[in-house]
């Protein structure tokens, strides 16, 4: 048995943090929680103490592109071939591990090698987070992210990628509701597949016990989405109070993604990044946090998303979003929980990791200094002390 002296303890579900706990783990879970003054401690138990710092669920990122590598201009890399992108995915996962993230998503790569990465994790070939893989994305003929996609226009065009992609072991769909800032060629806030055809992916998707996402910048475009039954919107650019309502009616939840058009705003064209990416990005980029604290306000349901391999927003550096999150006026534990509980939510893994419970996966990281009084604490890697998946440390 593992045991965990927790100074600070921060379990992903209270709104506030306790003290003086003990962590019991073993077979990889948590098998109970109790106040150190309350505890027996078994002799033959492995004991870690962290009475001088916190400990927090292993982070959750429901929005990254391992195979990507960050750089300011991936068009040199559309042509890499499958075993290039998997050998770049399999570091980027253990980098993302590393910066405390037990748990990610991945929304799209090419030749479905996060499925494969999955695989590989799952069978300890590699080490990295647990993956939630979408394969490739589902994209309109010459739609935004169509290099690499699957092209599909229709409704049974649609239910035929959808279903192809679940055959492949795609744990959740990835969809794009309208173009984007990285596709050259294509508007940001234009609508690409129609209600009707994204309508059928969510059908297919949900018959299959799956939950899909879906890629959307522009007002039209996220309505249809939302209206599809689409479970969570990615980016969300130019939301109103309409379409906010309408995702509190469904159930919808964002996962903003503030990190990537952050970057590029950050770095711009004199960083190699394309003249076309930079010029769409300044369209979109002054109402994004806009958007993300008009949805948080209104109580739609918020998941942490770096978008992790677009331009400059690398692997590793995944907590940057919490900081982003907090400057633009969330509330340091209400980022903290957009982390773990709320993105086990989204991701269909809640009561299993993101949390600090009994029964919970004993996913954990263990952190110098408190997250509450300074949020970039998580941003440096030397304030990680350890991080634990399974009750492992890694």
């Amino acid at each position: 048995m593992l045991i965990i002296k927790a100074g600070t303890l921060i379990d992903g579900l209270r709104d506030h943090p306790t003290h003086n706990q003990a962590l019991f783990i073993a077979d990889g879970r948590i098998v109970e929680i109790l106040p150190l003054e309350q505890t027996c401690l078994p002799p033959d138990a492995e004991i870690v103490d962290w009475r001088a710092g916190c400990v927090l669920p292993g982070l959750i990122d429901c929005h990254v592109h391992l195979a990507s590598l960050g750089a300011a201009d991936a068009r040199q890399f559309k042509d890499d071939p499958a075993a290039a992108l998997a050998l770049r995915a399999a570091a980027n996962a253990k980098k993302t591990l590393k910066a405390g993230f037990t748990t990610v998503r991945n929304l799209g790569s090419n030749f479905d090698v996060d499925i494969q990465l999955k695989k590989a994790i799952n069978e300890n070939i590699l080490q990295g987070p647990e993956i939630v893989a979408s394969g490739r994305c589902l994209a309109i003929t010459g739609g935004h992210g169509h290099e690499g996609g699957i092209e599909a226009d229709g409704p049974w065009a649609v239910r035929k990628a959808v279903r192809t992609l679940l055959k492949k072991g795609a744990d959740v769909i990835k969809i794009m509701a309208t173009g984007g800032v990285l596709t050259e060629g294509v508007e940001p806030g234009a609508a690409e597949f129609s209600l009707e055809e994204l309508s059928a992916a969510a059908e297919e998707a949900h018959r299959a016990g799956r939950k899909i996402a879906t890629h959307a910048h522009g007002n039209i475009g996220i309505r249809n989405a939302v209206a599809a039954g689409i479970d969570t919107i990615e980016h969300g650019v130019f939301l109103d109070e309409e379409t906010i309502a309408l995702m509190l009616e469904k159930g919808t939840a964002l996962v903003p993604t503030l990190s990537a058009p952050h970057k590029i705003n950050a770095h711009g064209r004199q960083s190699g990044i394309p003249e076309y990416a930079v010029a769409k990005n300044a369209k979109i980029f002054a109402n994004h946090a806009k958007s993300f604290r008009l949805a948080w306000e209104a109580g739609v349901t918020i998941g942490l998303g770096t978008d992790a391999g677009t331009p400059l927003n690398y692997h590793g550096e995944n907590a940057g979003e919490l900081k982003l999150m907090v400057e633009a006026g969330m509330q340091p534990m209400a980022a903290l929980k957009a982390a773990t509980s709320n993105a086990a939510e989204i991701l269909g893994l809640a009561g299993e990791v993101g949390q600090l419970t009994a029964g919970a996966r004993a996913d954990f990281l263990l952190l110098k200094g408190n997250p509450l009084e300074d949020i970039g604490l998580l941003t440096a890697a030397q304030n990680i002390a350890a991080v634990y998946r399974s009750g492992k440390k890694v």
